[in-house]
């Protein structure tokens, strides 16, 4: 292998084959590298990338041998779903922390998502559900879990967390993960955490709410009270964002959350070509009351939503995917991220994912680009 096909087969290569040794007609890191590469240029499912790589047998043969040609649908889909999730992931993990940047001082949103087309009634299989670790500033999926359902995303976490080196870095999170051990493990591993404050944390939320309300009585005229505002505007919409926060007080309600510093409130107001919309949500910190840089690090948490889930779901169809059969729905869904990775970092193509998915598919030099531009390093 050369080329872009030995920086994959370099991280991948610890990946146990499921299959008898008489039973290699094709090797696993090749089509481990034509499964990324077929995702990477618009491919959906299994049929796509046999489509794909034999309209591409020639490029393919530049990097790898192909002694038995290209493995049929069934090849792929029988192989990847026999794989073990725990080696692919570690695999994926060692991958992008080739090329990822340092996380100190930047922002993580931490999320999950439901594939919901790998839900099999007749087998009585649940839809898978991922949760996905996001670096806000470089918009890469830098860790993947695989968990039972919804339930199980709080205690997940925790593992997510040790999957990676956070000292330094903010943690974002929605609601549901608003919890004391949460912010323990968080604040254990030498990192910080901004926490969405809403009615499973009821006490916190209404001890929160009635201190800013007091403050808004007062006309925000409150020692330590810190304001910002933001106004954007896009396709027609307009949003404007106010932010506050203070320094957390003595209230022993506060005492249970690790290192917390700071609460906070952010009311946002959308007009425009959409529904008038109003929305306030409070949040509690460890980082100290600096309201320009807690404002950035919530503002950036939505990018998990807008740069990763709309993206898998819109572009890469992930939603729809029927890929069901054993371990595939995991395997394919890290698959997925690994090109949307390759995408979001390449600068060679002015264009938007799927611009550059198409392109990709059809120009070798497109293709080529891209894979010259991602080196690894």
């Amino acid at each position: 292998m050369n080329g872009p096909a030995a920086i994959v087969s370099k991280s991948f290569v610890n990946v146990t084959d499921p299959r008898l040794e008489r039973g290699h007609n094709h090797d696993l890191l090749e089509m481990i590298f034509i499964t990324l590469t077929a995702t990477i240029c618009g491919a959906n499912s299994w049929t796509d990338v046999e489509r794909f790589a034999n309209g591409k047998i020639k490029w393919f043969r530049r990097y790898i041998k192909l002694e038995n040609g290209v493995p049929s649908h069934d090849t792929f889909g029988r192989v990847f779903s026999r794989l073990d999730t725990s080696e692919f992931l570690t695999a994926m993990h060692h991958w992008v922390d080739q090329f990822a940047d340092s996380l100190r001082g930047k922002g993580v949103a931490i999320d999950g998502k439901v594939l919901r087309g790998s839900f099999d009634r007749a087998a009585g299989q649940s839809p898978l559900h991922t949760l996905t670790a996001f670096a806000t500033e470089t918009r890469l999926v830098i860790r993947q879990l695989s968990i039972d359902d919804k339930s199980n995303e709080i205690p997940a976490v925790p593992k997510l967390l040790d999957l990676m080196e956070i000292e330094g870095a903010v943690i974002t999170l929605d609601a549901m993960h608003c919890q004391k051990e949460t912010a323990i493990a968080i604040t254990n591993k030498k990192a910080d955490y901004i926490l969405t404050v809403k009615g499973n944390q009821q006490k916190l939320a209404e001890a929160i709410g009635e201190r800013f309300v007091a403050y808004g009585e007062l006309g925000n005229q409150v020692a330590g009270l810190r304001r910002h505002v933001t106004v954007e505007k896009s396709h027609g919409r307009k949003e404007r964002r106010e932010y506050f926060c203070i320094a957390i007080d003595d209230d022993e309600l506060f005492a249970g959350w690790a290192k917390a510093k700071t609460i906070g409130m952010v009311y946002r107001h959308r007009e425009g070509n959409v529904t008038e919309h109003d929305e306030t949500i409070f949040f509690i910190s460890s980082l100290p009351p600096q309201i320009k840089r807690l404002s950035k690090f919530i503002r950036d948490h939505w990018r998990i939503e807008n740069s990763e889930h709309y993206v898998l779901d819109v572009t890469f169809a992930e939603d729809a995917s029927r890929i069901r059969r054993g371990t595939s729905p995991e395997i394919s869904a890290a698959i997925r991220r690994m090109a949307l990775n390759i995408l979001q970092r390449d600068t060679t193509v002015k264009d938007n994912i799927r611009g550059k998915r198409m392109r990709a598919g059809w120009d070798d030099a497109v293709l080529d680009g891209i894979y010259a531009g991602f080196n690894g390093n």
